[in-house]
């Protein structure tokens, strides 16, 4: 086996000569790109990505085959064609001038090996199986997964202090971001919703300072009062505070809320985003939000107010003027009063209707009926909040899909879906 000797590579403002414009060049450049290399890429042809990344300055498509003096200049090749003549021809050219050269059809006549790469904050990881790519990739993401879980000492070498703003999703822990999860390893202090993934909380270390959202005294104005005092006073004490939200900490998350209580004490905050529920749970219900034919747009809403109040902030008569999908959020207390509202504002009360209750968790339910029936269809079948509803016709599109699966693993099964 050949011994190579593992370096970085600095390519910044370097040139690069990739040739070649099939599927390992489009693997290839965008970290060649990253790196700051000057990339000439050869071919007389290359693919709708390879197409899509000539925006980039740093990337020039030479359209034509490669010719004898292309490496002038070169710091380094990479050769990706399906001609063995071609690559043996670059490969010599590339021998003779002492430029270090990756071949993707036979690494034996290569002088340079890719390895399996990755990043985690700033540090890149690099592997080299010997000649193993399954196993040079497997190592590399063990790697990456303890760094970002934490669970690797070099989880301490760069913690920044400060409150960050973590979506954590729609309520299955798996969905969470690899950000989101690395900084509940690295955090000092975690201040947690309800509806946030609970079973990541048993993954924090000993010594976190937990604080649970849900259960801190006094009235719904005065709580948030509390969880901003919490956030700016354990951020002003350095410490890395992770203020734990479901699904998104900007969608009905009050996340903006903190992160100006941050802002205005002069502490360092950062939102990380998250998948949210308003897509997310309609998605794994087998629901699509759009889909083409069918609508052109979705909506997202908050139901926490009855349309006749005086502090809503809806316009419910126009939203029942559109033809696309509405989601609801936080509507199950107020949905009869929310659906007679569209449908005097003109929604049809047969549109199609869904309510999916603990969507991503085990105890996901779904019911569907019609704009004029979900409330009772709801109160039926005892499903409660926290629950998503849907309403358009993407809730028949889907019907249809799942009448016509005949798939085991419930894709597209509704009754798979509901009882999950």
């Amino acid at each position: 086996m050949t011994n190579q000797y593992l370096s970085g590579l600095v390519l910044e403002g370097r040139r690069v000569v990739v040739v070649g414009g099939g599927g390992v060049a489009q693997r290839r450049l965008p970290r060649l790109l990253e790196s700051g290399a000057r990339i000439d890429l050869v071919s007389p042809s290359i693919t709708p990505t390879i197409e899509g990344l000539l925006g980039n300055p740093s990337l020039t498509w030479i359209e034509r085959g490669y010719a004898a003096g292309d490496l002038d200049g070169a710091w380094y090749v990479v050769v990706a064609t399906d001609d063995a003549a071609v690559n043996d021809q670059v490969s010599a050219e590339a021998e003779e001038r002492r430029i270090f050269c990756v071949r993707s059809d036979d690494r034996s006549r290569a002088t340079a090996w890719t390895p399996a790469s990755g990043q985690h904050d700033n540090v890149t990881i690099g592997v080299l199986g010997g000649g193993d790519h399954r196993r040079s990739a497997a190592v590399r993401d063990a790697i990456l997964e303890g760094l970002r879980i934490g669970e690797l000492a070099a989880r301490d070498v760069d913690r920044r202090p400060g409150v960050y703003l973590v979506g954590g999703g729609p309520g299955d822990p798996d969905l969470i971001t690899v950000r989101g999860r690395r900084l509940l390893a690295e955090a000092d202090v975690v201040v947690a919703d309800r509806l946030a993934p609970q079973q990541l909380l048993d993954e924090l270390h000993p010594d976190v300072e937990l604080f649970d959202a849900a259960k801190l005294p006094r009235g719904r104005a005065a709580q948030q009062e509390e969880i901003n005092r919490i956030l700016v006073e354990r951020g002003q004490q350095g410490k890395v505070v992770v203020r734990l939200k479901g699904g998104d900490p900007y969608v009905f998350g009050r996340g903006f809320e903190e992160a100006l209580a941050c802002a205005a004490a002069g502490v360092p905050w950062t939102v990380v985003p998250g998948i949210t529920s308003s897509i997310s749970v309609p998605a794994v219900s087998g629901i699509p939000v759009t889909h083409r034919g069918v609508t052109h747009e979705f909506t997202v809403v908050s139901g926490h107010i009855p349309p006749s109040h005086p502090d809503s902030l809806v316009n419910w008569d126009a939203l029942a003027q559109l033809h696309g999908t509405l989601v609801l959020l936080m509507a199950v207390e107020n949905l009869p009063a929310i659906a007679s509202r569209l449908i005097e504002g003109g929604r049809p009360a047969g549109t199609p209707a869904a309510a999916i209750a603990d969507g991503t968790l085990p105890g996901q339910r779904m019911v569907t009926s019609d704009l004029a029936g979900i409330a009772q269809a709801m109160a039926d079948e005892g499903v409660g909040a926290p629950a998503i509803v849907v309403i358009g016709n993407v809730v028949e599109v889907a019907e249809q899909a799942r009448v016509g699966s005949t798939t085991a693993e419930g894709v597209g099964d509704g009754s798979d879906v509901e009882s999950a």
